[in-house]
């Protein structure tokens, strides 16, 4: 993990030199338009856990940090793969006659987004987007010092957006709302906001 983070921040941190660079506007891959996107920001986490017959919301707030690489099809419709690391959630609740049972997750996904920008303006624009891909979660439980299980599960992820992006050529600034929703035990939502940049190539 300490190697692919160090290695996505040396691409985050090469990004600025090679769009500040760029001498040809027409650069493309196949006739798209690539770009690197690196986003930040703050949500809400709410995991419906079931244990002990009974079920709870463990909620918590959470931070994240999102990488993406993509291609502008055209100027309206840009597509994207991206991987989005989250900050460790936790919670206390009780599960019937069981009290105090900690919860703790951590979650990241691998998506594939789509978004549409529309509006006439060339530089401030709003969009919707939905991504599909997966989610990589680690749910633990403890209750005493006797009682712990871990578990490591994959399952299917789903992502909506809606947002405004502010396009100076080179790069953009994206702010969004997002909701993300994995298929793990009942169902985890996060919902939450983030401000990225794009450079463009």
């Amino acid at each position: 993990m300490k190697k692919l983070a160090v290695s996505a921040l040396a691409v985050v941190l090469a990004c600025p030199a090679f769009a500040g660079q760029q001498s040809d506007p027409s650069f493309t891959i196949m006739g798209l338009d690539p770009y690197i996107g690196m986003r930040v920001g703050l949500g809400y986490n709410n995991l419906n856990y079931k244990f002990n017959g009974k079920k709870q919301s463990i909620e918590d707030l959470d931070f994240r940090g999102r990488l993406a690489m993509g291609l502008e099809v055209c100027d309206m419709v840009r597509s994207e793969i991206e991987w989005s690391i989250f900050s460790k959630t936790k919670d206390t609740k009780k599960f019937g006659d069981i009290a105090d049972v900690k919860v703790e997750s951590k979650l990241q996904t691998l998506m594939w987004n789509s978004y549409w920008e529309f509006g006439d303006y060339k530089m401030i624009r709003p969009f919707v987007g939905a991504g599909i891909g997966l989610g990589f979660s680690k749910i633990s439980r403890e209750y005493d010092a006797f009682a712990k299980d871990t578990s490591d599960k994959t399952r299917m992820a789903a992502m909506g957006t809606l947002g405004v992006t502010f396009d100076w050529q080179v790069f953009a600034v994206d702010v969004a709302a997002r909701y993300n929703f994995v298929n793990v035990h009942s169902g985890l939502h996060d919902i939450g906001g983030d401000i990225g940049v794009r450079f463009m190539f």
